[in-house]
């Protein structure tokens, strides 16, 4: 059967329907009435002879046939979307282009403010809108789409196309007057006997994989949604906080909290920026990700030399215990 036998559009459709696995939010998701949407169905049951979408309790799922369908479509759009983007220019001076990115409390902190000042000085007006994780929709197809870039740990089961941005590691805070600090350090034990606070992020961190190969369980006594508020919570009170070093260390500044090692090996924890297939060719947001990428390489640099700073330190100082500094701030 020739490509005139069907309506190409219905190529979209067909992809939002076999995505969403719903009629209602597949219209959604177009902005198209859920009777247009029922209507496409009922054509493309017709063009492949399949129901395509068949209800199973309250939920439908897709037929075999539309399982073997969905990635050639979405195969097919995204080719599409690649030869259409051939003809478009971005012109970052000019555009007023608003873009939407995901990311966490922590990547807020330490990625926006050298990513903004980078855009404004290229595309003064262009808009970017900031969203938190959302537990629960973070790894959909959908959530991915409503939005250009999300910036989270390697972990998720994210679909699309991922590259990773930024590397940190683990560090602990603790109050400066905590009786456990000695000469600026913690023991393992400590993390086992000390409550914690911890940030609630739907999985378990890489430091918590870390201790729990040590066989710890931490002890945690207060948890959060992010690592931001950490820092603040530890002072005056017993607790420790596992935080990423980048957060930890801005915070020291005017949190009460001193910044001390893990003592374990290095836990990296690296963030990527995940989008969907189909912006992969799209002139701007090629652009996007390119500062993006400028910001990550400016953050590596930033660590690559205040490492090489830290082991100047260490050379002139006969404490090997000084080799990863302590920072301190009382209030």
């Amino acid at each position: 059967m020739g490509l005139g036998a069907i309506d190409l559009n219905l190529l979209v459709a067909l992809e939002a329907l076999l995505e969403e696995k719903n009629v209602t939010h597949a219209g959604v998701r177009l902005s198209t009435s859920q009777s247009a949407m029922s209507g496409s169905l009922a054509r493309l049951r017709r063009h492949f002879n399949d129901e395509l979408l068949v209800r199973v309790g309250r939920e439908y799922e897709l037929t075999p046939l539309a399982e073997r369908l969905l990635p050639v479509v979405q195969a097919s759009l995204h080719k599409a979307e690649e030869a259409l983007s051939l003809t478009r220019h971005f012109d970052p001076s000019r555009s007023r282009q608003r873009f939407s990115m995901v990311m966490s409390d922590y990547v807020m902190m330490v990625f926006v403010e050298p990513l903004l000042r980078l855009i404004a000085e290229e595309a003064p007006g262009v808009r970017i809108d900031f969203h938190p994780i959302v537990q629960g929709q973070i790894e959909t197809e959908t959530h991915l789409r409503c939005h250009d870039l999300m910036v989270v740990p390697l972990g998720y089961q994210l679909p699309g196309v991922s590259e990773t941005v930024m590397h940190d590691r683990f560090v602990c805070v603790v109050d400066p007057d905590n009786p456990r600090l000695v000469d600026g350090r913690l023991t393992l034990r400590d993390l086992a006997e000390m409550p914690h606070a911890a940030c609630a992020i739907g999985q378990l961190t890489p430091a918590d994989r870390q201790l729990e190969t040590l066989g710890i369980t931490p002890k945690v006594q207060v948890s959060t949604p992010g690592f931001n508020v950490l820092p603040f919570l530890v002072g005056g009170t017993d607790l420790v906080a596992l935080v990423p070093e980048r957060l930890a260390r801005r915070y020291a500044a005017f949190a009460r909290c001193a910044v001390v090692p893990a003592p374990f090996p290095d836990v990296p924890l690296v963030e990527a920026m995940y989008w969907h297939h189909n912006r992969h060719a799209d002139p701007a947001h090629r652009w996007l990700r390119e500062r993006v990428r400028e910001v990550g390489s400016a953050l590596a640099e930033e660590r690559a030399l205040a490492e090489r700073g830290e082991e100047i330190a260490v050379a002139d100082d006969t404490h090997e215990e000084h080799a990863f500094p302590e920072l301190t701030v009382a209030s």
